[in-house]
């Protein structure tokens, strides 16, 4: 494979011209706001790109992937900058950003809604909300749009209205060879099918178009358990949210009470937690969750809201610029071995931000094929995850070694592969667990619309010889 080259290889001559073909901003590594524009979610990813480009439209992002590919760069593509592993960034080469490609434009004929290849799901939230209606992502407002829906995107509303891309209708694309494209059901199948779960490996998305469904309040937060009780509590919870309606979704947690708003009494506890979020009629919802209070547990903060109020309710706590280390699994079963694991591990918590989720997956994400989408892991129970997290970076390692050590004591009661959105860049036998029988599919398609690898700062899908 033919050397990269860097963005300081480049002559003056070139660079100029480049700019002349922008109507967005070119940060480069002299300016005054290049540190402040290579900063990502992420603060223990410290990549320095050759030249950052803040698309203005999408006749930006086709001349960055032209020129990127003109000059043998590598290039990073950047949408909402949440990623764990920091792979919407790249050392030396060029970040094409989508940040500044902005609008969500809902359609109440078809309950439909048109997304921007740089919006976060707070801003999505925020329009449709007064529609009273919701499309399924992740559980913090932050995260980028793009990135959550082209991994997968696993939330509050799994259970009743499947992954993101389930609702996922079109999208639009700038391929490896700068050219435009739309695909659907109709147009590209091929395309569509990939991007469904296959990451950003096959072009950049520059819009969205998902189904929304009627999501105005729902009823929800957590329960809190002493972590002592965490075999008792996932024993009885595995049980109780695989059989509770598709309104009921809640995934597991251990974790520390870091402070408030949480009440004095908690703070710098560790518990084993579950953060609820129920979609069905609220007259139901006291008889149905009468079980879960006959679990006695410690602390209950679980109401009405809107919405939007259960997507932010963890966003104050983490903010963009923590040190964060991920690791993850799917899951089949919680047994024995799995539990005690989590009492282990979730008892010996680093640092207040440092957390275990398990999300369940069944439900509506449930009843799609394992063939339907790229994501392989549908009859898999649980997404689980594994995150370090702090704003100091002197724990780095400490944070890294509890999350590595509790991974490498469930991974052998795992599935085998891992949630991409979920994975921090851990190599071509990891993506491969991912996708299980559909790489090969995947890697056909790869080799058909970017034979040469141009989009491979991803959880990459390597083109098939």
């Amino acid at each position: 494979m033919e050397k990269k080259q860097t963005v300081n290889d480049l002559t003056n001559s070139v660079i100029e011209n480049f700019r002349l073909q922008i109507r967005g901003e070119i940060v480069q590594t002299t300016d005054s706001g290049y540190n402040e524009a290579r900063k990502i979610y992420n603060a223990m990813i410290d990549k320095h790109p050759g030249m950052i480009v803040r698309c203005a439209d999408v006749a930006d992002v086709m001349a960055c992937v032209n020129f990127g590919r003109e000059n043998n760069l590598l290039v990073a593509v950047r949408g909402g900058g949440h990623n764990g592993g920091g792979l919407g960034l790249c050392d030396d080469g060029l970040v094409i950003d989508l940040s500044q490609l902005k609008y969500v434009r809902v359609n109440m004929a078809d309950k439909t809604v048109r997304v921007g290849g740089g919006n976060l799901w707070g801003e999505v939230d925020h329009a449709t909300h007064p529609f009273g209606l919701a499309v399924p992502a992740g559980i913090i407002s932050t995260t980028g749009v793009g990135g959550l829906t082209l991994g997968g995107g696993v939330g509050h509303l799994t259970k009743k209205y499947g992954l993101t891309i389930d609702n996922l209708l079109e999208a639009d694309m700038v391929l490896a060879d700068g050219s435009f494209v739309t695909v659907n059901k109709d147009q590209n199948k091929d395309l569509f099918w990939a991007i469904r779960g296959g990451g950003g490996n096959f072009g950049i998305v520059t819009s969205f178009k998902f189904q929304a469904h009627p999501v105005s309040k729902v009823i929800g937060g957590p329960t809190l358990w002493p972590i002592e009780k965490t075999e008792e509590i996932m024993s009885w919870y595995n049980d109780f949210i695989m059989n509770a309606p598709d309104d009921l979704n809640g995934f597991i947690a251990t974790m520390i009470i870091p402070g408030p708003p949480f009440p004095e009494v908690l703070h710098n506890k560790m518990f084993c937690g579950i953060v609820w979020c129920y979609t069905g009629d609220p007259s139901k919802f006291d008889k149905l969750f009468q079980e879960v209070r006959d679990k006695n547990p410690v602390f209950e903060h679980v109401g009405e809201m809107p919405y939007p109020s259960i997507q932010t309710l963890f966003d104050g706590l983490l903010p963009p610029g923590l040190q964060w280390y991920w690791r993850a699994d799917f899951f089949n079963e919680l047994g024995k071995e799995v539990r005690a694991a989590h009492l282990k591990y979730g008892s010996s918590i680093p640092t207040p931000l440092s957390q275990m989720h398990l999300y369940p997956l069944s439900g509506a994400a449930a009843r799609v094929g394992n063939e339907d989408t790229p994501w392989a892991y549908r009859d898999a129970k649980y997404a689980g995850v594994i995150v370090g997290v702090d704003p100091d970076p002197k724990n780095a390692d400490k944070i890294t070694r509890w999350c590595k050590d509790y991974w490498e004591a469930l991974h052998p009661y795992s599935s085998g592969g891992a949630y991409s959105n979920f994975m921090m860049d851990e190599g071509q036998e990891r993506v491969q667990a991912s996708y299980k029988h559909n790489y090969k599919r995947l890697a056909a398609i790869k080799k058909a619309y970017d034979p040469d690898n141009f989009f491979r700062v991803n959880q990459n899908i390597q083109p098939k010889a």
